[in-house]
């Protein structure tokens, strides 16, 4: 399966449906040839020798470096049905079945997650500028993900504000505390016989229109920074999937009576990864030192509370900011460190107990080694990494692996992006920090 990016003109992703401008590239005129081939800096289908990341003028194909994750488990969110003085079932204003909630833990849960590296990388991105159209596969066994989805109806570009915006889970990059320019949403999938109670507003828990029937919820966001916006031949990007299915639940009481629950299934993917026109190996330097920096993109869970309080309940949360990568191709060594800030998590009708506060403040430093024969770039590990709350709080992490993987993009290596995986080290914790993160010489 490919990724497929669309990569159009400002001419061409003119949003429609109240969403704002949409492109991944600029509107430059063409510059040259078409046909298939390297792509020249690039790798791939398409492009000729122009630089063709920025404003592509053929089909073309990119391996993406980064990280995913997902997570999978059971809840009973929902309880029995409000009834009236008549024994009728109260309705809310838009007409759908009221409910008691009632709280619970999360039950059943697999957790899986998994950094590729330049070679291996099952993450692809494609794009077609005559079509217009984003197919996206971020097919990876090893991270338990398996999401599909071909974004070809102009109504698949979305973004925040107005009646319709990404769905509950979705960074809004553009915003306070990261105010990152150029981040586009693309969004796409189905619902069936499912609402989002008033109750639990702004939280991942489903409702059923009618209890006799199951109902389903499968919804797919991709989202990128425009080509242009920062770095010319290299963009960060990132995903989620929230998948739900939902069946009513009849439990037999002492004394004959019933009660209802709603019993919730839940498969939630999240990644974050890089990618662009890659540079040739024999025109990466051999000599001299450079200095990166950029963006910095990860998904994160962190539940540090299992062997403490007992809670297992475990939320996804997103980090951006900027990452700082210097290098010294004499010595063909580098260092990386990351300066992000915390968002909020996802709740879902459970404990709502977490130990990273939303604009918490992130900090990783790491190093490592350029291979260009054996890793096909650069390649490390970190060596520490910790959170500041709001109010000042500390909580460094305890590191059981890591990784760091690279690769540099454009001719001569001017810019750089890559994928990174940070997994705590602690007994009876949950916590895994998948990211990517780009950065260009000044």
């Amino acid at each position: 399966m490919r990724l497929l990016i669309l990569l159009a003109t400002t001419t061409m992703l003119a949003a429609c449906g109240g969403a704002g401008p949409q492109t991944a590239g600029s509107s430059a005129p063409p510059t040259g040839s078409g046909g298939t081939g390297s792509g020249g800096t690039g790798s791939g289908t398409g492009g000729g020798t122009a630089h063709t990341f920025v404003d592509p003028q053929n089909p073309k194909t990119y391996k993406a470096v980064g990280s995913t994750h997902s997570y999978r488990y059971q809840t009973e969110a929902l309880g029995e049905i409000q009834l009236d003085v008549g024994g009728n079932a109260v309705l809310d204003a838009n007409g759908n079945t009221v409910r008691n909630i009632q709280t619970t833990r999360q039950d059943g849960q697999l957790y899986q997650g998994d950094g590729t590296t330049v070679r291996n990388s099952s993450l692809t991105i494609a794009y077609n500028p005559r079509d217009a159209i984003f197919d996206v596969s971020f097919n990876n066994a090893l991270a338990g993900t398996s999401t599909v989805s071909r974004f070809q109806d102009p109504l698949h570009r979305t973004d925040f504000g107005g009646a319709i915006e990404p769905q509950l889970g979705t960074p809004n990059l553009g915003s306070a505390p990261w105010n990152m320019l150029g981040i586009n949403y693309l969004q796409s999938g189905s619902r069936s016989n499912v609402f989002n109670p008033e109750a639990l507003d702004g939280e991942f828990v489903l409702g059923l229109k009618d209890p006799a029937q199951g109902g389903s919820y499968e919804v797919t966001t991709f989202f990128y920074q425009t080509p242009g916006t920062d770095t010319q031949y290299v963009t960060f990007a990132g995903y989620l999937r929230n998948k739900a299915s939902v069946s009513a639940v009849t439990v037999e009481l002492p004394g004959g009576t019933t009660t209802e629950y709603i019993s919730q299934n839940s498969q939630l993917e999240r990644g974050a990864f890089a990618f662009g026109e890659i540079t040739p190996s024999d025109q990466v330097p051999t000599t001299g030192t450079g200095s990166f920096n950029g963006s910095m993109l990860a998904t994160m869970v962190f539940n540090d509370q299992p062997d403490t309080t007992g809670n297992t309940d475990t939320y996804f949360q997103w980090i951006a900011g900027r990452a700082s990568t210097n290098v010294n191709f004499g010595a063909n060594t580098f260092s990386l460190s990351l300066d992000g800030t915390v968002g909020a998590p996802m709740f879902d009708g459970t404990s709502r107990q977490h130990s990273v506060l939303e604009n918490a403040q992130f900090r990783a430093n790491g190093a490592g080694d350029i291979n260009l024969v054996t890793a096909g770039g650069f390649f490390g590990q970190f060596n520490e990494a910790w959170f500041v709350n709001p109010g000042g709080a500390r909580l460094d992490m305890v590191i059981a692996g890591s990784s760091i993987d690279g690769a540099f993009y454009g001719p001569n290596g001017v810019e750089l992006g890559g994928g990174y995986r940070i997994v705590g080290g602690t007994p009876d914790e949950r916590i895994d920090i998948l990211g990517t993160f780009v950065g260009k010489r000044p």
